[in-house]
């Protein structure tokens, strides 16, 4: 029996998911019509399955006696998530790598010093105080526009970016699949990073994984949509923190949040909505035409600079 939620006797029952109780849901697996949440969808040639009924366990493999080919058939194909990517045993480990490693660095900030960060921080072309010589990006330094995704100005920074990165990176993880989330989040921070890079005043120093995970929830209002979610919290949440964003006063570089955001929009389009055939060569090929865009923003202030 399917576990509902209503608020009152006699109110409109909703669906949740029948291995997380905790999450109300509108789809259900197209073989045993159980309610699944994001978590738990499999990409079928028509709608999602559930993970039982992919691996042959489910309802809907209960053989009779002799067997079934059909059964044999399903419980021998690959799981595959929302986008096309492979289900795994733990689908948030990336997203707790990704927080470790933020973290270590952190860390890493606090033994070495500032002169750790002025090194690798964002930063267009500017004479810093513990390092001799101009610094920046225009005199050849690239990998600052990677190694500020990881970096952060204060512990209190560092929680909310973690905090953030853990409630919407993990399901989305989990939608995604670890090697389209990778890329997701790789080319949203470098988005944000090439467009502070082009808009910031060049010595204006700027860090932190908020351009990345911008883009985590660009691409998760374009799941939510896809599965006809209810977008009102996350628009909530996405204004909220536009709002602080464009507050004077709390030294944001807005630049990397909205090139982060609209990165993550493109690019979770293409991973939710490309059809199975060639799939993997739209999303990805989104992916290669952000980084282009990158780079093309990233000469042009160069250009400017030198």
């Amino acid at each position: 029996m399917d576990h509902v939620a209503s608020s009152a006797p006699g109110a409109r029952s909703v669906p949740v998911c029948y291995r997380h109780p905790d999450r109300e849901t509108g789809v259900r697996c197209t073989r045993c019509e159980r309610p699944i949440c994001p978590e738990c969808m499999v990409s079928a040639s028509v709608g999602f399955q559930c993970p039982e009924c992919v691996h042959g366990g489910g309802p809907a493999h209960q053989q009779a006696p002799g067997g079934g080919r059909a059964g044999r058939t399903m419980a021998a194909a690959r799981p595959r998530t929302v986008a096309g990517g492979p289900i795994t045993a733990d689908p948030r480990l990336l997203t707790k790598v990704l927080i470790g490693i933020n973290i270590a660095l952190f860390l890493v900030q606090l033994a070495v010093g500032e002169s750790f960060t002025q090194r690798f921080e964002m930063i267009g072309q500017a004479y810093t105080p513990l390092i001799p010589g101009v610094q920046g990006i225009a005199q050849g330094q690239y990998y600052r526009l990677l190694t500020a995704m990881f970096l952060h100005a204060g512990f209190t920074h560092l929680l909310f970016n973690m905090l953030s990165l853990w409630w919407i990176g993990g399901p989305l993880e989990a939608a995604l699949g670890r090697a389209r989330y990778l890329a997701l989040y790789a080319v949203s921070g470098l988005a944000g990073s090439a467009l502070t890079y082009l808009l910031a005043a060049p010595n204006a120093p700027s860090l932190g994984a908020s351009g990345a995970i911008f883009g985590l929830f660009g691409a998760t209002g374009v799941l939510m949509r896809r599965l006809n979610y209810d977008m009102r919290p996350l628009f909530a949440l996405l204004v909220i923190n536009l709002i602080i964003t464009f507050t004077p006063g709390f030294d944001i570089a807005w630049q990397a949040h909205v090139g982060g955001l609209v990165a993550g929009v493109v690019t979770g389009y293409a991973m939710v909505h490309a059809p199975r055939r060639n799939r993997a060569l739209i999303q990805y090929g989104t992916c290669a035409l952000v980084l282009v865009a990158v780079a093309v923003l990233t000469l042009v202030r160069t250009g400017q600079l030198t």
